[in-house]
């Protein structure tokens, strides 16, 4: 009997995560796997996938890697096409990749606005778009994005990012309004988080600011358990919005 057979229960998803090679999507590949879902994971750093996955594997979970560049509409289609030819279905898509580059506005780092509108906000509508026609047809689904607490300040250094993180909160927001109620919408809203996003900032000044802002932090689990307990609820229960804070982040 293979692993997935061991693993699998009746209430067990088909569930594909995006940026799951490091941070909070590997956080919520490894505790979905875990609780008996099958696992997608996107991404493009395939050997950090294959990692997580052997990890999953070796746990007695089912979980398969995919490179994925969420930038690349016709990339997303094609990963989510190749998870519902291998299980005949696609039961959720977590919506997490995205990209951190703080900077201030004068400081004209044009190129880095440009990676964020693009992974942070086309990434999250090519999500959408390549689920939706599968939802319809099963007659359900569920859309997690993975936001950001900048969705709902700006602070120096964020006007951009907090922008794109904004537009992911309405579009989820829109996407939750517009839909039928077999498909479930949640935004998950991070405060400070263990990840590598601060990491690749790039400008000085920004990148001071955030050592300091970034003090308090929880490990990238505590959102991977927002996301399980959104998905764990029944079918006419759908949670919208949950906001996940260090308690000392004020």
């Amino acid at each position: 009997m293979s692993t997935e057979t061991n693993t699998r229960t009746s209430t067990s998803k088909i569930v594909l995560v995006t940026g799951a090679s490091s941070g909070i999507g590997e956080a919520t590949a490894l505790r979905l796997a875990s609780e008996g879902h099958h696992v997608a994971l996107g991404a493009r750093r395939t050997d950090r996938l294959q990692a997580v996955v052997e990890k999953i594997r070796a746990d007695g979970g089912a979980a398969s890697a995919h490179r994925l560049d969420v930038t690349d509409r016709y990339d997303v289609r094609a990963v989510v096409d190749r998870v519902v030819e291998e299980h005949g279905r696609i039961d959720v898509v977590v919506n997490n990749a995205g990209v951190m580059p703080l900077s201030r506005l004068d400081a004209l780092l044009v190129d880095e606005w440009d990676q964020m509108i693009d992974v942070n906000v086309r990434g999250l509508l090519h999500g959408i778009a390549a689920v939706l026609p599968h939802f319809g047809r099963q007659g359900g689904g569920h859309v997690v994005t993975v936001a950001s607490i900048g969705a709902h300040e700006v602070y120096p250094t964020s006007a951009v990012y907090s922008a794109s993180k904004f537009a992911a909160w309405a579009i989820t927001e829109g996407l939750r309004m517009e839909s039928d109620p077999s498909i479930r919408v949640t935004t998950i809203t991070p405060g400070t988080v263990e990840s590598e996003l601060a990491e690749h900032i790039s400008d000085t000044g920004a990148r001071t600011y955030m050592q300091s802002f970034r003090r308090n932090l929880i490990p990238a689990d505590a959102i991977a358990r927002a996301i399980s307990f959104a998905l764990d609820q029944p079918a006419d229960v759908d949670v919208n919005e949950i906001i996940v804070r260090p308690a000392a982040q004020r």
